[in-house]
């Protein structure tokens, strides 16, 4: 797997390590909400692997509620009838994932998805479900049963499926162990952990990663949702998660969009080696289908929207999760998912940071990790169009610099002194900086 040379270079780079560089995949909730097929998750891994995957998207990830028969959009059902095993572990919608029947579980669709050398993840809520703890299910290979280990008081406040964990009790990491277990057997390689982090559940995501580490199997964790999750946390999460969430769920609103500037600002240079701040998936292509918010729809971002959406999101080294069905997304959109020009700054771009921020205009500078390239992101907030010039050195370029606007390929002119862009309402562009 390979991406094209930095403006500067002459010779195709491999792509970093997986732990060196943002995760990168397709994750059902933008489209499908809670109401996936696995017909429907095979056709985006078939095409993640036809057109995305040699540019390092590389992981599947079927989001919320595959447990759950009776799943419908635009929302859940109050004490749904999951489906559960005999220790009180959730099992595929055998309706929606008919592989799974005779309880193989999610092993056959993984099986499939790892045949097209991709990864396969799956959502989970935090703690034991409801539906377990009130028929007193026992925690597999332990005595102990659902409701001793259950924290009744801690809920979601959003999802029903679910009680908290008593982490004073050993049965409730016996649970997690046991649950994570049979998520390595079936060969999950990515595991998105919901209802951690607002408010902050410290013992849980240590429990979960504790669980994770004892399964054998190398298995990413991805905490969510994120909002006001504090600085503070960085090591904690470092420590016990490969990405979480710094933000509630983000869709195609430029409000949402722009809120991720100062968010990012925050978390960017903390970025690396394995642990990744994550501004969401990307809300882009089509989504909507049967999904929470909205209608089935091509993304409401305008172009230059998504530009500027993707820009922040790379220079900032945000993981990529596409959220919009791929096989229904127009092409423009996918050659921007595969500009590799504009993606070599997530994987070899290092010390991302905002640089300026005055008014509308706010401008990213970043290193690569070898040589002497660097790269710079020129963004405008105004709802018209507008044209910026900034001094090279506010964007760390040189008198001599070749400059070559990423997402265009195209070089561009300067006097030596002043880079200058005409950039749209929410627009931006992206930079390589070459001697």
């Amino acid at each position: 797997m390979t991406a094209r040379p930095l403006p500067s270079g002459t010779t195709p780079r491999p792509l970093p390590e997986r732990g060196l560089r943002p995760p990168m995949g397709w994750n059902s909730w933008d489209c499908y909400g809670t109401t996936v097929t696995e017909e429907e998750v095979l056709a985006n891994a078939r095409f993640l692997h036809d057109h995305m995957r040699a540019y390092g998207w590389d992981i599947v990830v079927v989001d919320i509620q595959w447990y759950e028969p009776t799943a419908r959009a635009h929302g859940y059902n109050p004490d749904a009838p999951l489906v559960l095993d005999a220790h009180g572990r959730q099992l595929p919608a055998p309706g929606r994932f008919p592989s799974a029947a005779g309880g193989a579980g999610f092993a056959p669709l993984a099986a499939r998805v790892h045949a097209m050398g991709l990864r396969f993840g799956l959502h989970v809520m935090r703690g034991v479900p409801r539906r377990a703890v009130r028929a007193r299910l026992p925690v597999a290979g332990t005595e102990f049963t659902a409701d001793q280990i259950a924290d009744t008081a801690s809920v979601c406040p959003w999802n029903t499926d679910n009680y908290g964990l008593d982490h004073d009790h050993p049965g409730a990491q016996a649970y997690y162990d046991s649950q994570v277990a049979q998520f390595a057997a079936w060969g999950v390689d990515f595991v998105k952990a919901d209802d951690m982090l607002f408010p902050y559940h410290e013992r849980e995501i240590a429990a979960y990663a504790r669980a994770i580490a004892r399964s054998g199997r190398p298995i990413e964790l991805s905490l969510s949702p994120g909002t006001d999750v504090s600085l503070a946390r960085r090591e904690h999460l470092r420590e016990h998660a490969v990405m979480w969430r710094v933000c509630d769920d983000l869709w195609d609103r430029w409000e949402d969009v722009e809120a991720q500037f100062a968010r990012m600002a925050r978390w960017a240079p903390g970025q690396g080696e394995g642990g990744w701040a994550d501004a969401d998936m990307l809300p882009l292509g089509r989504i909507g289908i049967r999904a929470e918010r909205g209608e089935d729809r091509i993304s409401a971002l305008t172009r230059p929207e998504q530009i500027s959406l993707l820009t922040l999101w790379l220079i900032a080294r945000s993981p990529l999760m596409m959220g919009g069905d791929l096989p229904g997304t127009p092409q423009e959109t996918i050659d921007l998912l595969t500009n590799d020009e504009a993606l070599a700054v997530l994987w070899f771009g290092r010390d991302g940071r905002e640089v300026l921020r005055e008014r509308d205009l706010v401008l990213w500078t970043a290193r690569d990790v070898a040589g002497d390239a660097r790269y710079a992101a020129v963004f405008s907030l105004a709802g018209a169009p507008r044209r910026v010039s900034v001094p090279l050195g506010s964007v760390g370029a040189r008198p001599g610099d070749r400059i070559r606007e990423l997402w265009t390929r195209t070089d561009v002119a300067h006097d030596g002194t002043v880079l200058t862009a005409d950039l749209p309402a929410h627009g931006a562009a992206l930079y390589g900086l070459s001697v």
